[in-house]
């Protein structure tokens, strides 16, 4: 399993709220972290670089080699749980940070088997033939899409389109959803932020993953966003053979 991955500011925002990390972990195994803050100043920045440092310090102090997928799921709850804790006590002791907040996915793939987790509206696709959205939004458009109130379409332009429900280190606790899935040899998964979706189609992702090596897929995908407006910070991570 290989990994490629890139960030970019956009061609809107002043600075880059995204933050990520990605390696190898043990002798076979792969972790990445998405996370896109939210917050005034640079409460965002602070947000989404301390989930990802929190996160990808305690799956790396935590991982062994020999756990079970069960194992690894409850792993990644925890350690999303204790970068809420973190990122809580920081908006609650200090009022620069009020309010602070950020989205985050993860992923942990070995061998066959890929472990998930997620909050807010970052997401994580499977690409193949095809491309599936494998997590599901926590944001006010996406409840009202499965309320039946507005379609997909009316979402794209919403005006509350990027007001997420579930954020780390917005309340004391935080529900994580996460997922298990077996991969196929010619399976990748890419973990993005909103910067990406809101700017491309599943099409256009798909037709990029189709016509491009994977090792050039992110930052494809990247000006392929720009290209349709860049109005967000936009960061992409894939994993894949």
């Amino acid at each position: 399993m290989k990994i490629h991955s890139k960030t970019d500011i956009g061609r809107v925002r002043s600075t880059n709220q995204d933050s990520f990390f990605a390696g190898r972990i043990g002798e076979s195994a792969v972790f990445a972290v998405v996370c896109d803050g939210m917050g005034g100043a640079n409460a965002g920045n602070v947000a989404s670089e301390n989930a990802v440092r929190c996160i990808s310090d305690y799956i790396v102090r935590s991982y062994r080699a020999e756990m079970t997928s069960d194992s690894v799921e409850q792993m990644l709850k925890n350690a999303v749980a204790s970068a809420n804790i973190e990122l809580y006590d920081m908006s609650v002791g200090n009022p620069v940070y009020s309010g602070m907040g950020t989205t985050a996915v993860l992923a942990l793939v070995k061998g066959k088997t890929a472990v998930i987790a997620h909050v807010g509206d970052s997401r994580i696709y499977l690409l193949n033939n095809g491309v599936k959205q494998l997590t599901r939004d926590h944001s006010v458009v996406q409840s009202l899409i499965e309320s039946g109130k507005i379609t997909t379409e009316d979402a794209k332009v919403h005006p509350r389109k990027n007001v997420i429900t579930r954020a780390v280190g917005a309340e004391e606790n935080i529900a994580v959803d996460t997922a298990v899935l077996s991969l196929e040899d010619n399976d990748a998964l890419l973990l993005c932020t909103d910067g990406l979706t809101n700017f491309l189609s599943d099409g256009d992702i798909l037709e990029l993953f189709k016509s491009n090596p994977q090792e050039l897929l992110p930052e494809k995908l990247i000006d392929a966003a720009n290209s349709n407006g860049g109005g967000d910070n936009i960061t992409a991570v894939v994993l894949g053979n």
